[in-house]
């Protein structure tokens, strides 16, 4: 009965189609999610001293929940592959966090990061990775300021906001090649995106370290793309499209009174 159904990226949209078949005829609308800019902008920098390891440069970041659907574990074998295909000396300078939502009281949380440990006991990866559960907020958006670049690994995401915020703070996102970031994140010019398999995303980790201009020109491309494309402001413009198209048909003048910016409430 819904006059209009909208859905947060072009790959919902083609999900909703294939789950919902009674209702092939109706294409639903996409309306991007947007940041709340404000609270990345007014951030208090905190101090890292005690998540990152002196003496490290090229500080890689993963966000998102203990859960074996995120694929966490490919940024580990990443991590494995990209030791292969540096020096010592640059290998050294790397380090991995893997930061995200974790629960006690969720059993997976719990088993999942048991396995991911395990993984890096077994790849001798222990200097090189510091798990981060249930960071806070102001962690996460010091830790996006002063990395290099965010590892987004889960296949299949109907959107996911860390390449967002990863962007907005001016870092560069690898991520997989599938559902939403192939909306947000442009390929190299925002990030990369890759296959989900650890030798692609060794391949785009290593640029970054033998590129270390890559960090800003391509944190700043991708500033200047949330703001032009999943700001508040773009978020309210096309919310606002989508309901004017309800009140009136498009060929009809809308009046002032029919304006719904007019009508606060």
């Amino acid at each position: 009965m819904a006059d209009c159904i909208l859905v947060n990226s072009r790959f919902t949209a083609a999900i909703f189609k294939e789950t919902f078949k009674s209702l092939s005829r109706i294409d639903p609308a996409v309306l991007y999610p947007s940041l709340n800019i404000v609270s990345f902008d007014s951030a208090i920098p905190e101090k890292l001293d005690d998540i990152v390891p002196q003496g490290k440069k090229f500080i890689f970041l993963s966000i998102n929940r203990y859960e074996r659907k995120k694929n966490l574990t490919l940024a580990l074998e990443a991590l494995v592959k990209l030791r292969g295909r540096l020096t010592s000396q640059d290998w050294d300078k790397v380090h991995l966090i893997i930061a995200g939502g974790y629960d006690e009281r969720v059993l997976e949380n719990v088993q999942h990061y048991q396995e991911l440990k395990q993984v890096v006991q077994q790849s001798d990866l222990g200097q090189y990775v510091t798990f981060l559960r249930s960071c806070s907020d102001k962690q996460k958006i010091s830790l996006l300021r002063g990395c290099t670049c965010v590892l987004y690994t889960p296949s299949n995401e109907h959107f996911g906001i860390v390449p967002l915020e990863a962007m907005y703070m001016q870092c560069p996102v690898i991520a997989v090649n599938s559902g939403g970031p192939l909306e947000s994140v442009v390929h190299s010019v925002t990030g990369f995106l890759c296959d989900p398999d650890p030798e692609h995303f060794s391949e785009a980790i290593e640029k970054f370290i033998h590129e270390p201009s890559l960090k800003a020109t391509m944190g700043l491309a991708g500033r200047n793309r949330v703001k032009e494309k999943f700001s508040p402001e773009a978020f309210t413009e096309q919310l606002y499209q989508y309901v004017t198209k309800l009140l009136v048909p498009e060929s009809s003048p809308l009046r002032a009174d029919q304006d719904p910016r007019n009508h606060p409430t």
